[in-house]
C-alpha cells in the first residue's frame, strides 16, 4: 500500500501553491497517495501517513500545528510566505513574528525552505533547528514555456511584468521607474485589488499598457524582451523561473529567493529603489548581453523539475521511514 500523503491547505484558490501540489501529485503518484483537504477536516488528517502543511502560520494556526504534534502525526512545513523581504516590508515587531515562527517551527518535523535566501535568514536568526531545515528550491513544472520562440528584438524595447495587483508585487515602484525611461515600453499584466490605484498612477505614463489578466503566459512572455520582477518580497520566485524558462532576462530586487536566481540571466537592483530599478531597464535595453542572459536564462533550467520532484521523494520517504 502506497504511503498516504495530505497536503493542508485551507485557501486552496493560491494558484502557485495550488500549481504545485497539482504538479508534484502528479509527479509522485506512482510512489503516494496523495489528498489535497482543509484544517476543518481533521478527522482525514488522522488517516495519513504524512501531512505537508501550506498555510501561513500565525498564533493562531499554531493551534492546528499542536493539534497535530499531540496526535503524533509526522509534519512538514512548506514555508511559502515568510521570508527577510517580508518582515522587511510588513513586520513591525520583529522579535513577537520570529517567536511566532520559532512556535510554529517547532511543532513540525521538517521545515522547506522555498530558496536560499529564505533558508540562510531562517538560520541566520535560529528560527527552525538545524535538524528540521530542509532547503528545496521552490518550482513548477515549466515545459511548456521552454517551447517559447526567441523573440527578435525591435524598437521600442518591451519589458514585461505581471502577477497579482497586490502591494507585495511592487508594480507601483515598477511605474514610477517606468516614467525615467520614456524610451523603453512595458506590457503590466495582472488582475487584483489595487487595480484601479495602479491605473491612476500610470494615467501620464505614455509608455505603458495594461495587458489584462495574462491567461496565456507563453503568448504574454513571447510578446516581451525581458521581464522585470519588482517584488517587496519573493521567497519562491516562481516568476522569474518562469522567465528563465521562456529564454527572458530579468531584472529583479535583490531579495529572498530572487537574489539566487538572477545569476548570469540579469540585473539585481537595490531593493525598492526607484532610480536604479530605471537604470537597470534602460541598461538592459541597450545591453550587448541579451543573447548571452538568454541562452544563460534557459540552460539554468534545463532538468530544474526534475530535480525538485527527487528531493522530495527522497524527503518524504526518509521522512515516513519506508523504504521505496
Amino acid at each position: 500500500m502506497k504511503p498516504r500523503i495530505i497536503h493542508l491547505l485551507d485557501d486552496q484558490n493560491v494558484g502557485n501553491v495550488t500549481q504545485w501540489i497539482e504538479a508534484i501529485s502528479e509527479a509522485l503518484n506512482d510512489q503516494f497517495e496523495f489528498q489535497l483537504v482543509r484544517s476543518s477536516e481533521i478527522a482525514i488528517l488522522r488517516r495519513s501517513d504524512l501531512v505537508i502543511y501550506h498555510n501561513r502560520c500565525s498564533w493562531k494556526r499554531s493551534r492546528t500545528l499542536l493539534a497535530l504534534k499531540r496526535q503524533k502525526l509526522k509534519v512538514i512545513l512548506h514555508e511559502h510566505h515568510y521570508s527577510e523581504g517580508y518582515e522587511r516590508s510588513q513586520v513591525r515587531s520583529k522579535i513577537r513574528c520570529r517567536s511566532m515562527l520559532k512556535l510554529n517551527y517547532q511543532c513540525v518535523d521538517r521545515v522547506v525552505a522555498v530558496s536560499r535566501g529564505q533558508s540562510d535568514w531562517m538560520r541566520s536568526h535560529q528560527l527552525a533547528p538545524f535538524t528540521k531545515l530542509e532547503l528545496i528550491p521552490f518550482r513548477v513544472k515549466l515545459d511548456h514555456l521552454m517551447e517559447v520562440s526567441e523573440k527578435q528584438i525591435q524598437q521600442p524595447f518591451v519589458v514585461g511584468a505581471y502577477g497579482r495587483f497586490v502591494h507585495s508585487e511592487g508594480f507601483d515602484i515598477l511605474i514610477k521607474a517606468m516614467r525615467l525611461v520614456p524610451d523603453v515600453f512595458l506590457y503590466l499584466g495582472g488582475h487584483g485589488e489595487d487595480a484601479a490605484a495602479l491605473e491612476a498612477l500610470a494615467a501620464d505614463c505614455s509608455n505603458l499598457k495594461f495587458w489584462g489578466r495574462v491567461k496565456d503566459v507563453p503568448g504574454f512572455l513571447s510578446a516581451c524582451d525581458a521581464i522585470v520582477i519588482p517584488s517587496r518580497w519573493n521567497p519562491g520566485a516562481v516568476g522569474c523561473g518562469e522567465a528563465k524558462a521562456a529564454g527572458k532576462p530579468v531584472i529583479a530586487f535583490d531579495i529572498d529567493g530572487l537574489s539566487e536566481q538572477v545569476e548570469d540571466c540579469g540585473i539585481l537592483v537595490p531593493p525598492y529603489d526607484v532610480a536604479q530599478l530605471a537604470h537597470a531597464i534602460a541598461t538592459m535595453a541597450t545591453s550587448s548581453q541579451l543573447e548571452t542572459w538568454s541562452q544563460n536564462a534557459r540552460a539554468s533550467m534545463q532538468g530544474d523539475w526534475e530535480l525538485h520532484v527527487e528531493q522530495w521523494n527522497d524527503l518524504l520517504w526518509n521522512l515516513a521511514k519506508l523504504e521505496q
